[in-house]
């Protein structure tokens, strides 16, 4: 039988970059814990111990923050893992978020910059991508039960019971709790929550077009899909259409999106307003997915976008038929004359091969978008050594609910 967890009472000086609480023992060891906020005094069991690092268990608050809020979605009691900061007031994760990234900026970029707040977005209903654990279960009921649970759920009286084969898993585990219903779905797929089955499926992802109200649901992995209404397209084929700034998108289910429309509406928005006084000249949407920032920001410009993923590409050709289109990585690509660049690299960040790249095409204007602080900071650095300044940064609160950012500086030779 292993020996118990040791229970230690300690305090909460920050969150970091993860969403954990970076508390200190009287030793002067660190110990990372989740679900303590600032401030805060807590038990915490200590795991994964280490002589300068150690994890812990969260195990009670003692002094409650102000921030502090009890979580409105029943699931998170459940052990749901898709929203591990639904016991934080909203006002308070943007605050905390900006710190992160503030402090990323200082530490990893060795940059002391204001970081902006971005527009304030509606922290419920909003997710129009949605990706599922399968739990192997046949789906609940066909269209119509699930038409009537996701009314139960919109009205706060959804009953516990078979989940429809979906759910979220719970934090650090692969275990799986079954979620017919979401707080931050967006409506359009609170129905399919709660009846689309995937025996044999790793996952499914399910996706609306909040403009046009398209849909689609896609098994990953080996299995089928059960109790899909009618009119849902289904299968790695499957498009929905979305409309952002007037411009009207092919998203397949195999190409990335923004998990939000009104997030995506939002990032255009920053980068539009951070790039207006840009010299005419080239465009270049790098890491480009579907063509987002080239259909919404680049204007009469002439448009090269470069993206690895054949399916968002495909998507791009039709968005924006007269683009120019690179399907290589961006850190492979030979670089051609650009004035404006937006690059939205994935959670790894530009690296010093893809900043590269970047600073080859010899744009005075850059709008630099990312999903992982640390990785935003270090691209920074790369791109002020080569040259640039940075105008300013600003966060845009895409994930409410969780620790996850998204930022955008925008640079100028």
């Amino acid at each position: 039988m292993p020996a118990p967890e040791p229970v230690v009472e300690l305090r909460a000086e920050k969150v970091v970059a993860g969403g954990e609480a970076l508390c200190r023992e009287p030793s002067g060891r660190v110990v990372l814990v989740g679900g303590l906020l600032p401030g805060e005094t807590g038990l915490v069991a200590l795991a994964d111990e280490r002589p300068r690092l150690a994890r812990g268990r969260l195990v009670a608050v003692l002094d409650p923050s102000p921030g502090r809020i009890t979580p409105a979605c029943r699931h998170v009691a459940r052990g749901c893992g898709g929203c591990p900061w639904a016991h934080v007031e909203p006002a308070t994760q943007r605050d905390l978020k900006r710190a992160v990234v503030a402090e990323a900026l200082a530490r990893t970029g060795g940059i002391e910059a204001e970081v902006e707040p971005g527009p304030v977005l509606a922290t419920d209903g909003y997710r129009t991508t949605l990706r599922l654990a399968a739990t192997g279960r046949a789906a609940a009921g066909r269209a119509a039960a699930g038409r009537a649970a996701a009314g139960r759920a919109a009205a706060g009286r959804a009953a516990d019971g078979p989940a429809g084969g979906l759910g979220f898993r719970r934090a650090r585990s692969h275990d799986v709790v079954d979620t017919p219903d979401c707080l931050v779905a967006h409506p359009a797929l609170a129905e399919l929550l709660a009846c689309v089955g995937a025996p044999g499926a790793r996952e499914v992802q399910l996706r609306v077009g909040a403009a046009t109200g398209e849909r689609s649901a896609t098994a990953i992995g080996a299995g089928r899909l059960t109790g899909v209404p009618a009119g849902v397209a289904t299968g790695p084929d499957a498009v929905v259409h979305e409309v952002i700034a007037g411009r009207r998108l092919r998203i397949s289910a195999g190409s990335f999106f923004q998990t939000r429309a009104d997030g995506a509406a939002a990032l255009v928005a920053v980068v539009a307003d951070g790039l207006a006084d840009a010299p005419d000249g080239p465009f270049l949407d790098a890491y480009g997915g579907v063509g987002l920032f080239a259909a919404t920001v680049a204007g009469d410009r002439p448009v090269t976008i470069v993206e690895s993923s054949r399916s968002s590409c495909a998507d791009a050709a039709v968005n924006l038929p007269d683009a120019r289109i690179a399907t290589v990585p961006f850190e492979r690509w030979s670089p051609t004359p650009a004035a404006v660049v937006v690059a939205d690299p994935p959670r790894a960040g530009l690296g010093r091969d893809g900043a590269r790249v970047l600073a080859a095409t010899g744009a005075s204007r850059v709008a630099l978008v990312s999903c992982d602080p640390v990785a935003h900071a270090r691209d920074l650095a790369l791109l002020l050594a080569d040259g640039f300044e940075r105008r300013r940064t600003v966060l845009v609160e895409l994930f409410p609910h969780t620790p996850h950012v998204e930022v955008v500086s925008i640079l100028a030779r």
